[in-house]
């Protein structure tokens, strides 16, 4: 499908001008509230309405109350008429929701490892595994699609990229693939760019990790500890050995050995993500130039070459 300059700008300001009424509608409309209820009232209503749902609502059904359905529902504003670009776009969609909840279970385990609940820290870990696994599900939905469906309508995304994803970014510093370089596209929104910026400033879960395995007692440097946590870690001997002789340890008890694992399923499964984004762009694009600028299938396939959690990895040459 091709487009002309006008065309494209004519379709942008169509969906600037729906976001501004979607805005107004919602500061219009009151927003109703999830009222509460006590086992004897659900009881209650079960015997009153004699086993069968409730069909009747004074307001907006509870369900979209919580759940925000009909808005999720109105967010899917395709560009063309082909039919392949709904499967483009809302698993695009689905994806930022993964990498944002995925992002929000890492940052409680954070929370926790600092408090030195490493017990408590296993589950949130363990969620994120699980949340990774339905993000790289999400891939599934686009493997219909070929060069040709693609085509059809790739030049109405401009310079849309996934590259551009505020949220991955996000996600990749969290867990301490960090390269302050990547904020630079976000400078414009002021709001997403202080937001980066602060996430990149702070500690990375491995980072936590680390300083906990220090006060766990394993001989670390300080160098180590008070580097700039803004930079990429680059991978220490002195950390793999101390993995290697946390794993010397396989009683049930030892929860630092029960955190390595959780990790090692969330760095996995991360990877597991990236290597199918390769994939998919090699089925879909080739080694085409990327929308965003890049080299595309060669830029990411470079990108891999980072390792999520470095010596948790290296620890099993020596296990």
């Amino acid at each position: 499908m091709r487009a002309s300059g006008r065309t494209i700008i004519g379709l942008i300001r169509f969906m600037e001008e729906t976001t501004v009424e979607q805005t107004e509608l919602r500061e219009r409309t009151p927003t109703a509230a999830v009222r509460p209820v006590t086992p004897r009232q659900r009881a209650a209503t079960a015997a009153r309405n004699g086993g069968e749902p409730t069909l009747e609502f004074a307001e907006r059904v509870p369900y979209d109350v919580y759940t925000h359905a009909s808005t999720l529902h109105g967010l899917q504003q395709t560009l063309s008429d082909d039919p392949g670009e709904m499967s483009f776009l809302m698993v695009s969609q689905i994806m930022e929701l993964y990498f944002g909840l995925t992002r929000f279970e890492l940052r409680e385990a954070q929370r926790l490892i600092r408090e030195d609940r490493v017990w408590d820290a296993l589950a949130p870990l363990r969620r994120a595994g699980l949340h990774l696994e339905g993000l790289n599900a999400a891939w599934r939905g686009l493997r219909w699609m070929t060069p040709a469906d693609f085509n059809r309508f790739r030049n109405l995304l401009g310079e849309g990229s996934g590259f551009q994803s505020a949220m991955y970014r996000h996600l990749e510093f969290v867990l301490g693939l960090r390269d302050p370089a990547l904020i630079r596209p976000f400078r414009r929104q002021t709001e997403v760019h202080a937001e980066l910026t602060a996430t990149l400033a702070a500690p990375s879960l491995w980072d936590d990790v680390i300083a906990l395995l220090a006060r766990r007692g394993f001989d670390l440097p300080a160098a180590l500890l008070e580097r700039d946590v803004a930079v990429e870690h680059q991978a220490d001997p002195r950390v793999e050995a101390a993995w290697v002789e946390i794993y010397s340890d396989n009683g049930p008890d030892n929860h630092l050995r029960l955190l390595g694992e959780a990790l090692t399923e969330v760095a996995e499964q991360f990877g597991d993500w990236r290597w199918q984004h390769v994939k998919a762009v090699q089925r879909t694009m080739g080694a085409k130039v990327g929308s965003g600028g890049s080299a595309g299938l060669a830029w990411l396939q470079r990108s891999m070459a980072r390792v999520v959690f470095p010596e948790l990895w290296s620890a099993r040459t020596s296990m």
